[in-house]
């Protein structure tokens, strides 16, 4: 193949699509928020399950339980943050309420809470505090259902809601996320959450945070096996948002787990244009990737033997952070309060690979707008080198326009070979080229919403 072969470029006929017209300025207009920037900024962070569940040895609770089963007498919360900030996570976000009702911080709203316990301290507080010190972001998650109080199924638990948000929003420092759940048990009470009450509470209390999975700024991939889509467009249709949608989406019993690790939504299509012409309103709401280092979310001896290799999150690592996705890695704390072992090594060693993408640079180049006249970037590397990875993200803070291209490396005898073919960048696109030989590169663009607008292209040996 000669270099006259990449002649056909996204400036010809952009893949039969319109390179500028009305719907295309539409499609544009649509941007992240500072906050949802941050986020693409920041694209791996983890989970943290740790409740009564890790007392009772229990996925979820029965609702009858008491601040008597909370045996657990202490943590090392130095040691999770450490352990989680060595993987390459730049968060944590914590299970402060799972759907058994109990707090793991000193509510003055519920007796249900850590403060009743024969623990030692305000467990939120100690998190909060660990990741202050180790530079690491801190997050919340609040279950809205609630096998426990009284109160649920009333307006008056929308008021202890608002409540617990209040408390947990206000008196441990900047939250980064906070995460509502959308599961709820079948023989729940049929209760309305004031969604919108809680949202223009964290707004007005933390509104650098963004609000994931029932929440306006960040959406559920749609299962929790690590996969994304094909394509994986953060511009969507407004209706995506649809809470009632997601909930119903989510787990009603805690047997369905495996079934959501089973499902694949890469049929799905979210954000083409032949979708996006059919929505009057669009908004941006990118994908998070949520899975569990091992088989449940909450620690058990038994799935000691489950905890996932290294080689594993990495996979599931290309496929998130990789493909236009943030990725929200669970981490269960033991009932003795530390990180296993197993998951630990298992974390320092993907750590290690996440930072080995990056580490030996050929070329490094920040791009930013194509025109006409710069339809094709090529690059010389100089001599010959050995590629492991290329990776190229889009100036998202120009909305997510490229939605088709191709990446050509060059032999030493000067001919082109395509060796990725893809849709969607988005604000990162992570390319495993397993050790191929080239002399150069040339990224082509075959089609855009507009001139796209490239941030950064970079090859790595």
């Amino acid at each position: 193949m000669t270099n006259g072969m990449l002649e056909k470029n996204w400036s010809t006929d952009n893949g039969g699509f319109p390179l500028n017209d009305s719907q295309v300025e539409r499609y544009i207009s649509v941007k992240p928020t500072p906050s949802q920037i941050r986020l693409a900024e920041n694209p791996y962070y983890c989970f943290i399950h740790f409740g009564m569940n890790t007392a009772t040895a229990r996925e979820w609770g029965t609702g009858k339980e008491t601040v008597e089963d909370f045996t657990i007498k202490s943590i090392d919360a130095r040691q999770w943050v450490s352990v989680i900030k060595n993987s390459g996570a730049t968060g944590i976000i914590l299970t402060c309420k799972h759907h058994d009702g109990f707090c793991l911080w000193e509510s003055e709203h519920t007796d249900f809470c850590i403060k009743n316990t024969d623990f030692d301290g305000d467990i939120v507080k100690m998190i909060s505090d660990e990741c202050k010190r180790q530079g690491i972001r801190f997050g919340v998650y609040l279950s809205p259902w609630d096998m426990h109080d009284s109160r649920y199924g009333t307006e008056a638990y929308n008021d202890y809601f608002c409540n617990q948000l209040t408390e947990l929003l206000t008196n441990y420092g900047d939250v980064f996320e906070v995460w509502f759940d959308g599961a709820k048990g079948e023989n729940a009470v049929d209760f309305h959450y004031d969604w919108e009450r809680y949202f223009k509470l964290v707004r007005s209390l933390q509104p650098n945070a963004n609000m994931a999975i029932c929440g306006p700024d960040i959406r559920w991939v749609g299962n929790e096996g690590g996969k994304s889509r094909k394509a994986e467009y953060s511009v969507v249709p407004t209706g995506v948002r649809d809470i009632e949608k997601t909930m119903n989406d989510s787990q009603k019993d805690e047997s369905q787990a495996a079934s959501l690790k089973r499902y694949s939504s890469t049929d799905e299509d979210l954000g083409s244009r032949s979708v996006l012409e059919q929505s009057p309103d669009l908004c941006w709401y990118p994908a998070e990737v949520d899975v569990s280092i091992r088989k449940g979310w909450f620690y058990s001896a038994d799935e000691d033997k489950t905890v996932k290799s290294a080689k594993k999150l990495f996979e599931i690592y290309l496929n998130s952070v990789g493909n236009n996705c943030t990725l929200l890695l669970n981490i269960p704390p033991t009932n003795t309060g530390v990180i296993h072992s197993k998951d630990a090594q298992s974390l320092a060693e993907f750590g290690q690979m996440i930072r080995s993408i990056t580490a030996n640079p050929v070329i490094e180049d920040e791009v930013g707008e194509l025109t006409l006249d710069k339809p094709n970037i090529e690059y010389d590397f100089g001599g010959e080198h050995i590629l492991q990875y290329a990776v190229i993200s889009e100036d998202i803070t120009r909305s997510q326009r490229v939605e088709a291209f191709d990446l050509y490396l060059k032999n030493s005898n000067g001919k082109y070979k395509k060796v990725y073919s893809s849709t969607v960048i988005g604000s990162k696109k992570i390319i495993a080229l397993k050790g191929k030989k080239c002399t150069g590169a040339c990224f082509v663009i075959r089609t855009s919403r507009s001139n796209p607008v490239i941030k950064s292209v970079g090859f790595y040996e």
